[in-house]
């Protein structure tokens, strides 16, 4: 009866209801020329680098400003942002998966004009705020995971490692001069909270020793049944220890060969730290695509076992991705993805041409018994 006194009416239990729980209908924010269109697509080109023009059965046109923009950015960039959505676009705009802004509007004039304006905002030491670009035959812009900057388990950084990458490659964001397109992503740890498992080229952060016990603190900080149960290899177990001043404790024993160095632990206990200088490093994989074009869609593949962590500019990282992309440049066929190249000229010689070593452990001839009998993919084969 409370609720039948203070206006709530059971036979219309929404009536005058005032709640923020979940999100918003998407098509509330379409532009209106999108949402008179919708589902009415026949076409889109790209215009030139950074800018497309799709079209709808109506004859009506939207034009789009791509820009590339970091993970985590400012709010005065947000900000600015919108200004320049509402100057040109009429306060539309939208964000990719991949972290680019998309601006769009139905005048072409306006849309080169935005490029122009675009191109022309820089921060105080001179890089772009907005740099258009990511379209067609291109390296696109990376997609990453949290890295040192938020995350807990990180084994290197992603913003930073994102950074100097794409200070190596810039140009061919802003260009569409590569055989085909070219997604990089970077993840911090083997989680991969990012896209590594089906990328061009990837980074993976990689952890090479197990997580450090700190058998004092351990069973006051963390509940250890739990920390035991987050392990999915079964390398941890509970156990007694002395302490120095001989005090027995509760703690947790790690058999090392069975650690497969995932942070899930650490992620339940903050007493089984997993970081370490000079354990952490990077892997970079290669040949990875979602992509039916050609060929089937691919996992990546491990390219370089590991790459120590030089902060801040890590340079054998840089120089071995930018070498990667610039003989792939030179040596593809057009539309040839980076996976599709490697796989015509023999992974032996994509080693050979991109200047790395090999070794035996990089050999990947696992198939499960599905890779022959599905039908994954629109490449068919009778």
């Amino acid at each position: 009866m409370a609720f039948v006194s203070s206006g709530y009416n059971p036979a219309k239990p929404m009536e005058g209801r005032i709640t923020d729980i979940g999100p918003k209908d998407y098509k509330e924010f379409l532009p209106p020329v999108i949402a008179k269109n919708f589902g009415k697509w026949v076409s889109h080109e790209i215009l030139e680098p950074g800018l497309l023009v799709h079209e709808a059965q109506s004859g009506d046109k939207v034009y789009t400003v791509r820009v590339g923009s970091a993970r985590l950015v400012s709010t005065e960039l947000i900000r600015e942002a919108c200004a320049v959505a509402k100057k040109y676009c009429d306060g539309y705009l939208r964000w990719t998966t991949r972290n680019n802004i998309e601006f769009m509007t139905t005048s072409l004039e306006s849309a080169k004009a935005m490029k122009a304006d675009l191109n022309a905002r820089k921060f105080e030491k001179g890089s772009y705020k907005f740099p258009v670009g990511g379209t067609g035959a291109s390296v696109s812009n990376i997609v990453h995971t949290q890295g040192w900057v938020h995350c807990h388990t990180p084994a290197t950084d992603a913003s930073g490692t994102v950074k100097v990458i794409m200070d190596e490659i810039f140009e061919e964001f802003t260009h569409m001069r590569m055989p085909a397109i070219v997604r990089v992503a970077v993840a911090c740890c083997l989680n991969m909270c990012g896209a590594c498992h089906c990328s061009d080229l990837a980074v993976v952060g990689f952890h090479r020793k197990p997580p450090i016990v700190d058998h004092e603190y351990l069973d006051n900080m963390c509940e250890i049944p739990l920390a035991v149960a987050a392990c999915p290899t079964g390398a941890l177990k509970p156990g007694k220890t002395d302490l120095p001043d001989g005090k027995k404790v509760n703690t947790i024993i790690v058999n090392q060969d069975r650690c497969m160095y995932c942070g899930n632990c650490y992620t339940m206990c903050p007493s089984l730290p997993l970081s370490d200088k000079t354990g952490d490093g990077m892997i970079i994989m290669v040949g990875g695509k979602v992509s039916n074009r050609i060929s089937m869609p691919k996992f990546s593949k491990v390219a370089v076992a590991f790459i120590p962590n030089e902060p801040p500019r890590w340079p054998t990282l840089t120089k071995t991705v930018k070498r990667i992309l610039s003989v792939y440049a030179k040596e593809a066929h057009k539309y040839e993805r980076i996976g599709d190249w490697a796989e015509r000229i023999g992974w032996e010689s994509f080693f050979k041409k991109c200047d790395l070593e090999f070794t035996h452990h990089l050999i990947d001839d696992f198939r499960d018994p599905a890779y022959f009998t599905w039908r994954q993919s629109t490449n068919f084969k009778f």
